[in-house]
């Protein structure tokens, strides 16, 4: 009797999960139909890269975002939107901007090449140097002073193109933007020119903050296109003592006041415990920010859209913030934690989109374990949408400052191969984001926020 009764226990046990399972699949489905057919992530990231442009913290671009996307937000039905303001960095590029080498036939041929983002500029005179090429740090200090003094350094460290996960190959190429100029100083370098962080070769420099270390000089740096890179290489091995010359007009002016946007769908059975979903509002200053990341923002606030569309009402309240200064100072994730830990609510969960618009793959999660574990149940319903695995190791710059609270962070992974190609370079623009890539981001984001709100972690 004993045994019968177990086994109608398991049975109904069964019973149960697979009435759930098809339960949350016509729910999914239905998430998911709505993107498609009623979604307006597409044509928000029209409006906010035709419309608002180059959005650089402290730039009236970036202002302009601020209130649209707040407009937006009402106009999809948030329960409330406010703007939480941060005093944020103001660096601008100035007017010019050009580089030219003389080659080792003696002829001056013009670089491809911009400023480095936080860096100071040469002034209206430029500076002319002998360049020398380095690969790593090492070989920058077995130069020392002697080699490298009065001259101009070339890092020209490429992406490595054997690893498939490319965001490992950007976090090694990195490192020379943005210690490298510090590190030149060091030595008495006067300035500084960094490969691209492109993943191909073709003629976009791509722009990036750089850091300076105060025990020594800030001395100017820029970056120069991949195609460049491999041709001032080349040239050097033909010839030494090449001469640099490269003018930018760039300067970090006072900091200005900002703000994040924060819209809200109140929960219904734990108001107090808190998902956080979102990406970062500000760009770069070379285009229009499409991939990094107005994709972000715009699949994050499809959350509102579609979940007053189908009027659905989470159990946990969910928050979508668009971060400001993500990109030259992390001021506005830095400061929604710290009001995050002021309101002394639960901050259970926080979703980052800040890996471009392209078909999404998996979701990462700072959280192992049983946690983990539990989330895993629900991937055989996301690979319908995309979504194959959930990983280990998660999160984003902007939602990092939330692990003090012991929040479980997490990333979408989108396919990453394309994704290097435009970023932080002039050919970010809204013309290279696919309508159903994006779409389909959306919907596997806010399929994991009705998971997480429903059911908790």
């Amino acid at each position: 009797m004993k045994l019968l009764s177990t086994f109608f226990f398991v049975l109904l046990t069964l019973s149960s999960l697979q009435a759930q399972t098809t339960k949350d699949s016509i729910m999914f489905k239905r998430i998911a139909d709505e993107v498609f057919t009623n979604g307006k992530a597409y044509e928000n990231l029209r409006f906010l890269c035709k419309q608002a442009g180059p959005r650089l913290s402290g730039s009236p671009q970036a202002e302009k975002a601020v209130k649209e996307t707040f407009r937006m937000m009402k106009e999809m039905g948030a329960d409330t939107v406010c703007l939480q303001p941060c005093m944020v960095p103001h660096w601008v590029r100035g007017a010019k901007e050009n580089a030219i080498l003389v080659d080792a036939k003696g002829n001056p041929v013009s670089l491809n090449i911009c400023a480095l983002g936080n860096s100071v500029g040469t002034g209206k005179a430029g500076i002319k140097a002998e360049v020398i090429e380095v690969c790593s740090f090492k070989q920058l200090d077995s130069l020392g002073i002697s080699g490298v003094k009065g001259k101009i350094v070339f890092y020209n460290f490429p992406m490595n193109p054997t690893y498939i996960e490319t965001f490992r190959a950007y976090g090694e190429a990195g490192q020379f933007r943005g210690r490298g100029p510090g590190m030149a100083a060091k030595y008495g370098a006067v300035g500084v020119m960094v490969r691209s962080l492109a993943s191909n070769i073709d003629d976009y420099p791509h722009t990036g903050a750089t850091t300076y270390n105060d025990s020594f000089p800030k001395i100017p740096a820029i970056a120069v296109s991949t195609r460049h890179a491999e041709w001032v290489s080349n040239e050097l091995k033909k010839k030494n003592g090449l001469q640099l010359y490269f003018r930018t007009e760039c300067e970090m002016l006072p900091d200005v006041q900002s703000y994040n946007v924060v819209g809200e769908l109140r929960g219904t059975e734990f108001p107090n415990e808190i998902i956080t979903v979102g990406g970062h509002l500000d760009s770069w200053d070379l285009a229009e920010g499409a991939h990094d990341d107005g994709a972000g923002c715009v699949q994050s606030m499809e959350v509102i859209n579609i979940y007053k569309r189908l009027g659905l009402k989470p159990k946990r309240t969910i928050r979508v913030v668009l971060f400001m200064n993500e990109e030259n100072g992390l001021r506005g994730g830095r400061k929604y934690a710290e009001l995050a830990k002021a309101e002394n609510k639960k901050h259970l969960f926080a979703l980052e989109s800040d890996a471009g618009g392209f078909t999404p793959r998996a979701f990462g999660f700072s959280a192992g374990g049983d946690t983990l574990a539990r989330l895993r149940n629900w991937v055989p319903l996301f690979t319908n949408y995309g979504v194959y695995k959930f990983t280990e190791g998660g999160g984003g710059a902007d939602i990092g400052p939330l692990r003090s609270l012991g929040t479980t962070l997490s990333g979408l992974s989108p396919d990453s191969q394309r994704y290097f190609d435009h970023h932080h370079a002039a050919n970010d623009t809204f013309e290279w984001v696919n309508k159903r890539e994006l779409e389909l981001g959306a919907v596997n984001m806010i399929l994991l926020l009705y998971v997480v709100e429903q059911n908790g972690l």
